[in-house]
Parts: C-alpha cells; structure tokens; sequence
C-alpha cells in the first residue's frame, strides 16, 4: 500500500522508518519531509498546512493511508479534509485535537471528569490576569498560552515581577501569536516529569512506552525551552503502581471524557504527566507523537506500524496487543549553536554514514536539507539530528548514544551533555 506521511521532523522521519518495516509499506511519501527521511521515503514539496495540495496529491497518487505527525495541520483540521475527500487518515479530527490546540479546553475537561491536573484559572484579558496575581497567586506559578507555541509557551514564573512580565509577553506583545488570546494560570506542581505514548481508536486505550524528555536548551536545565533536547525510555520512576493508576483514572478517563463530549478521539495521545507526593497528575495533551520521545518510542515497538494505524481508524483496536522490546533507548538531539534563539545553519554534516547497518542505532533527521548538487547533507534548522541508541539498560543506551554523538561532525554542533542524568537517580 502506498503511505503519506505529513512532516518535516526527527518525529516524521521515525514514524517512517516505523513505516518501512512493514511488509504492506510499498510506497512511502512524505510531505514536505527532509533530507533523512528522503532516503526511505519520496519527499514532495507541498507544506504540512497545504490541506488542499496534501488531499490534491493523496487522490493523484491512490494513497491509501495518510499518518498527520504534526500538531498544527491536526488542530486545523487536516484530517477532516481528507476524510472528507475518502482518504484514510491517521490522527484526531479537528473537533478532537482542541485536546491539545486549546488549554483551557483540556483544564475543563479535566475538572469536569476529575480527572487529576494542576488547579487553574483562564483569563482572556491581560488586566484581568495580572489582577489575579497581585490577589490570588502562590509562587511560583505557571503561565500557558492557550494555543499551539511549538512547545515553548508555558512560563514558570518564581516572583510576582517574572509573573507580570509574562503576562505582558503572551497576551500584549503576543510572543507566541493568536496562542497568547488567552491565557492559562495554574499552580505549580513538584515531582518528576514523565511522557506517556498512547494509541487509541476513541474507546480502547494501547499505552505504548514512558519516556523522559528534557526541555532547556542547556544542562542543569538552564536555558530557555526548546522542542526537546533529548529523551530517554522506559522511564524508571513509570512504576508499574503509576501505570496502574493511569490506566484507570487518567488515559482511560481521558478518551471517555472525550467521546462523552462528542470529540471521540482516534490516533496518539501523548501525556504529559507529573508524578506528585499526592499521585499522577496531567500536565499537558499532545495530540500526536512527541518530539523526540517518538525516537525512542517508535523504535522499541514489535508491531506493524500500519495494522496499527489502521485499527486505530476502524474502532478495532481491542484486537491490538502492542508489544515493545525488552530494552531501553536514548534519544540525543544534535543542534545548531545558539538554538533556540539565533542561530546559522547551512553548514554540512559529516559521518552520518557511521549509522549505515548499526544495529541498534539509529540517526533522524530534523533540520537537515541536501546541497544543490544532491551530494552533501546541510544543517537546515536548530535541532538538525537526533542520535538514538539501544540498550539492554538505560545506562547502556546513554553510553552508546553519547559515544555515537561523536561520530557526527557540523560547524556549529551543539548538544547537552547531561541526558538521562535523572537514570542515575532512580
């Protein structure tokens, strides 16, 4: 079957590589892709918001299975577009993604299903948002803006001044766009930060694997959020007590909550959770694969990608037993000096052929572009690479994808030294 694969990242190239270990995957296609994912895939010029060129191509081409990667055309309203146009797709419709598109959204639902989450308040006016915390607020405190910000638009503000700054950035200066029209403000929770991957088709939940993800741009966790700096898996602080509790009262609790409110939700939901004294809480939704936790993830995973997806579509995924290697990864992102602030790029990267039949490594690309002759891979972003090893422990894994960090070589190469530190601490 021919596959349309919507992306340009580390995340997209690992969904494809997932992709072509199917014995069904006879043609993969990505849109608009990257220099890595063109070698498993035909990558087509047509951007992930294109909806109408994306539909174009999928009915040109007879494609069979379209899989969304990332969150902006999902909250858009891709896949409706598709299936309205006959084209299976994979990933929530629109009505569904809010989960993620909106955080006032998912903090009610949450309270009105219980479902355990941080206490919050929403406020659409900047005056009304500085009020409350000259009146109301504990610190420190966290500022959300309400909509997508490429996973950069939560603040942890420690003092009312780094509050009211905030405040200023997301909803006067509007930082982060139209995501700043209104603004999320909750209590600040302790504990340790752990992501869980799921599947499922709007009634039955298929948890993939935990992970760890790490945010600032620099070790120690300094430095302003990124998209993710590296992450590792299984997550050893995901005890098989979290699991349980979860299970019940927050994936489950969550897709129900969903269908009750006529938003029945099909594809991954990703968890963004904070195991506190006072057990489980849910920190954010993603509505799709993270990024990179999907590179550690998606390569542990024994089962056919498509069957997946596809009972995903169908409402048949009870007959899905999902089954991971007994092992664990770890994902390094390489990136561009300066990122996620100012950076160049352009600059070609050497030794990407030393993961050329690695058995359990694996290099994704995802700021990466081929020069103009075809021969040479470019730097093309702030995070260009993510390194990902296996191991039969998590100290293995890290070892072996710290060592083949060295292997690449770019001008302004820059990465943390510190991922998976919180292994040591288990």
């Amino acid at each position: 079957m021919k596959v349309l694969i919507v992306g340009s990242g580390g995340r997209e190239h690992a969904i494809a590589a997932s992709v072509a270990k199917s014995e069904r995957a006879d043609r993969i296609y990505c849109a608009p892709g990257n220099a890595g994912i063109g070698q498993i895939a035909e990558c087509v010029p047509i951007g992930a918001m294109e909806f109408e060129r994306i539909r174009d191509f999928a009915l040109e081409n007879g494609v069979d299975l379209v899989i969304v990667g990332m969150d902006d055309p999902l909250v858009g309203g891709l896949v409706d577009v598709l299936e309205q146009a006959g084209i299976r797709a994979f990933g929530p419709r629109k009505n569904a993604a809010v989960l993620e598109g909106s955080k006032a959204f998912s903090k009610d639902l949450m309270k009105k299903y219980g479902i355990p989450t941080a206490a919050y308040e929403v406020f659409d006016q900047a005056e009304d948002a500085l009020e409350y915390l000259h009146t109301g607020a504990k610190f420190p405190i966290v500022l959300k803006a309400d909509g997508l910000a490429l996973g950069k638009g939560v603040l942890i503000c420690n003092t009312l001044e780094e509050a009211e700054d905030g405040v200023c950035a997301i909803m006067t200066e509007r930082r982060f766009g139209t995501a700043g029209n209104r603004l999320v403000i909750e209590e600040f929770m302790t504990g340790r930060e752990v992501s869980v991957l799921t599947f499922t088709d709007g009634k039955t939940v298929r948890v993939m694997s935990s992970a760890q993800d790490h945010k600032r741009a620099l070790d120690g966790d300094r430095g302003p959020n990124t998209g993710g700096m590296g992450t590792f898996s299984p997550s050893p602080f995901y005890t098989p007590e979290v699991d349980r509790f979860c299970r019940e009262h927050i994936y489950q609790a969550t897709v129900d909550a969903m269908a009750a409110e006529g938003r029945p939700f099909q594809g991954v939901i990703f968890f963004g959770l904070m195991l506190t004294p006072d057990g489980p809480k849910v920190l954010e939704y993603n509505a799709r694969f993270g990024d990179p936790e999907a590179q550690v993830v998606l390569p542990r995973m024994k089962n056919d990608m498509i069957e997946v997806c596809e009972a995903c579509i169908d409402g048949t995924l009870d007959r899905i037993d999902l089954q991971f290697e007994d092992n664990a990864a770890v994902c390094v992102v390489l990136a561009s000096e300066g990122y996620p602030v100012k950076y160049e790029k352009g600059f070609p990267i050497e030794g990407l052929e030393r993961f050329d039949g690695m058995e359990g490594y694996a290099c994704f690309h995802a700021g990466t572009k081929l020069s103009e002759d075809g021969r040479t891979f470019l730097t093309n972003g702030g995070r260009v690479l993510g390194v990902t090893a296996k191991g039969a422990t998590l100290q293995e894994a890290r070892a072996n994808a710290y060592r083949a960090t060295e292997w690449i070589h770019f001008q302004n190469k820059s990465m943390r030294h510190d991922i998976g530190k919180a292994i040591d601490e288990a």
